[in-house]
C-alpha cells in the first residue's frame, strides 16, 4: 500500500462481489476489498470504510482494530445493523444511502396501495380457482393515508400519493400544522389517538429504540375496521404476533409487508398463509440498475471526502438517520 494516499476498506461477501467502479479511486487512494473474515486485519491505518455488505454487523466485532477510521460510508438507507455505542460516540463521520430509494420505495407503496383497493390478490387467488366473481372496488382517489415516518423515504410517498389524489397525513417525533408534505404531522408516539383517521396506514420509519415494536396490538385495535397496514421500514418496528391477530380476527382488511423480523420466514411460519397478508422480499427498493446507483453514491462521496469537501448529507448517530437539516460535516 502507498502511505501518501489514504486507504479505503470494502467490505463485501462472495455472493456481492466488489461494487463497480473501485478503479477511479486508484489515482487517489488505496482501495482494499475484504470480506467478512478478513476485515479486522483491513482495518488498522485504514481511513474509509464501505460496507457495500450493507447488512454486515461485522464492524463491531472489528472495531478496536480501527485505529485511523475518519468515514464509514453505508449502502443502505437503514443504519440500525451499523450502529453500535463505541462508533456512536467517536468521531467518525456515518453516510448512507440517502435518497437512493425515496421514488422505488414510494412506488411501491402506491403499487400495494392501489392492488390492496382495487383487489388484484383476490382477484389472483379466485382466477386459480377459476370462479369468476364480480366485486366492487375501492377508489384510491380521497383515501386517507397515515405515512409514519417523516425522512426522506416518508415524503416521497406522501408527494406520489398526494399525486393521485390519496388525502394524506404524517406520523413523526413532533406534531406540525404545515408541512410541506404532509400538511399535518402527528405524534408517532400516539398512534391509537390517530390511525382511526385512515384507510392505509404505511410504516416508514427507520429502527430506532422508540420505532421497536411500534405498531401493536393497541394501534392495530384503533385502526378502523378494513384498514391496510403497508411496512416498508423495519420488520422489528411491527409487533407480527399483533398484526397476525388483527387479521385473524378480521379487525383489518389485510396488510402488505415488505420487511420481517425474520428473512426469510420459516417454511412453518404462519406469515405466509396469514389471511389478507401479502409478502414481498424486501425488495422494494431495489429497481433494475440498483446495485450500480448505490455504487456510483459511495465514488460521489468518496472524491468529496478526498478533496476534503463536506457531505451533503450525514447520519446522526445518535437518532439513526439523516435529520432534515443536518450541518455540514467534514472529514477530520
Amino acid at each position: 500500500m502507498n502511505p501518501s494516499r489514504p486507504r479505503i476498506v470494502v467490505l463485501t461477501s462472495a455472493e456481492l462481489g466488489p461494487p463497480p467502479g473501485l478503479g477511479r479511486l486508484q489515482d487517489r487512494a488505496e482501495v482494499q476489498v475484504v470480506d467478512a473474515a478478513g476485515l479486522e486485519q483491513a482495518l488498522p491505518g485504514a481511513r474509509g470504510l464501505f460496507l457495500w455488505d450493507f447488512f454486515s454487523a461485522a464492524l463491531r466485532d472489528a472495531w478496536p482494530a480501527a485505529d485511523a477510521l475518519e468515514w464509514v460510508h453505508v449502502a443502505a438507507a437503514g443504519v440500525d445493523s451499523l450502529l453500535f455505542d463505541e462508533l456512536r460516540d467517536s468521531e467518525v463521520v456515518v453516510t448512507n444511502a440517502h435518497g437512493v430509494f425515496d421514488r422505488p420505495i414510494a412506488e411501491f407503496v402506491l403499487a400495494s396501495i392501489l392492488a390492496f383497493d382495487k383487489r388484484l390478490h383476490e382477484s389472483m387467488r379466485l382466477q386459480r380457482e377459476h370462479t369468476w366473481r364480480h366485486r366492487e372496488t375501492a377508489s384510491v382517489r380521497g383515501s386517507r393515508v397515515l405515512v409514519i415516518g417523516t425522512g426522506g423515504i416518508g415524503r416521497e410517498i406522501a408527494r406520489l400519493l398526494r399525486a393521485v389524489g390519496a388525502q394524506v397525513r404524517g406520523a413523526g417525533r413532533r406534531a406540525v400544522d404545515d408541512d410541506p408534505d404532509f400538511g399535518v404531522v402527528l405524534r408517532s408516539d400516539a398512534l391509537p389517538e390517530h390511525v382511526g383517521w385512515a384507510d392505509h396506514v404505511v410504516n416508514a420509519t427507520p429502527l430506532t429504540p422508540s420505532t421497536t415494536g411500534l405498531l401493536d396490538a393497541a394501534v392495530f385495535v384503533a385502526m378502523r375496521p378494513g384498514a391496510h397496514v403497508v411496512n416498508i421500514g423495519r420488520g422489528a418496528s411491527l409487533v407480527e404476533q399483533d398484526l397476525l391477530e388483527a387479521l385473524r380476527a378480521g379487525a383489518l382488511g389485510g396488510a402488505s409487508l415488505d420487511v420481517l423480523t425474520q428473512e426469510p420466514p420459516d417454511q412453518g411460519s404462519p406469515l405466509w398463509d396469514a389471511p389478507g397478508l401479502v409478502l414481498s422480499a424486501h425488495l422494494s427498493g431495489d429497481v433494475l440498475g440498483w446495485r450500480d446507483t448505490l455504487a456510483e453514491q459511495f465514488l460521489e462521496h468518496a472524491h468529496r471526502w478526498l478533496a476534503g469537501q463536506p457531505f451533503d448529507t450525514v447520519v446522526d448517530t445518535r437518532l439513526g438517520y439523516v435529520p432534515r437539516a443536518t450541518p455540514d460535516r467534514s472529514r477530520g
